[in-house]
């Protein structure tokens, strides 16, 4: 009986430290939970006023593939929508901040009144997200036959008031001939979706492509992918300070103009 009851009792703790093991191989492979949101949806089309290609379909395409993805590899995956409807961003935020240990990953379309205007770009607000907005942006570009508009930080609504790691892709552009195309075909949005999926696994891209000229001669960055907010700051502040600085010497000579005139005035009057 003894050695029944020390059997069983060493089969347990056995079964708990393969059960403590499993778990954390799967921290180790990163799984945790994702939620991803479809931009737009129901009456809100996305887009400009005209646009012939709908951006809430194709977000929510490339969304419900990249939730098929991410679930193969073990991933917790929450939608803010799965169907055709329309959720305020209020309420996709409010879902995001049910998961504390979760990241949030949305997905848009870009568009522009230019027909020219191409390329994808990558949003994120909260310091936590710029690593996971590096991540996903390199593997999009990397799959992506368009330029690389770089990785930005920017304000916007569901990346200001969700309170875990956030970012928001632009998949390229709906209004450009080219990307509207391939946008459009069902090759292309899953290649996207296994992308971002590589991105959010943490897996390196294959390779890194720089930044449009446009971006790097208005000096976004130094050819790199990645836009620091911290250096775009440190140079504004340079540029700020170098125009003070010009202001207040241009001023200090027009003080010193106007006294010698002055002096000379006086001179004549005596």
């Amino acid at each position: 009986m003894a050695a029944v009851i020390a059997m069983n009792f060493q089969r347990q703790i056995s079964m708990t430290i393969l059960a403590g093991f499993l778990a954390l191989a799967s921290l180790a492979r990163g799984q945790g939970t994702i939620v991803i949101d479809a931009g737009h949806g129901g009456f809100d089309r996305g887009g400009v006023p005209g646009q012939r290609i709908s951006e809430k379909d194709k977000t929510l395409d490339v969304a419900l593939r990249l939730r098929r993805i991410l679930q193969a590899s073990g991933y917790k995956v929450v939608m803010t929508r799965d169907t055709d409807v329309f959720i305020p961003l209020g309420t996709r935020t409010s879902i995001a901040n049910q998961y504390r240990n979760a990241s949030f990953v949305s997905i848009h379309f870009n568009c522009s009144t230019r027909a020219g205007a191409n390329g994808i770009e990558t949003y994120y607000y909260r310091s936590d997200s710029a690593n996971l907005a590096a991540s996903i942006h390199r593997n999009v570009i990397a799959g992506a036959p368009t330029e690389n508009r770089g990785i930005r930080r920017r304000g916007f609504f569901v990346l200001r008031r969700t309170a875990i790691p956030s970012v928001l892709v632009e998949c390229g552009f709906l209004t450009n001939p080219t990307e509207g195309r391939l946008a459009q075909t069902d090759s292309y949005r899953q290649k996207l979706a296994e992308q971002i999926a590589r991105g959010i696994r943490r897996q390196p891209p294959p390779f890194t492509r720089p930044l449009t000229s446009s971006l790097v001669k208005a000096g976004m960055g130094p050819g790199g992918d990645f836009v620091h907010p911290s250096a775009v700051a440190e140079r504004s502040s340079r540029h700020s300070k170098k125009k003070s600085s010009r202001h207040a010497s241009s001023s200090k000579k027009k003080k010193s103009s106007s006294a010698s005139q002055k002096k000379k005035k006086k001179s004549s009057e005596d």
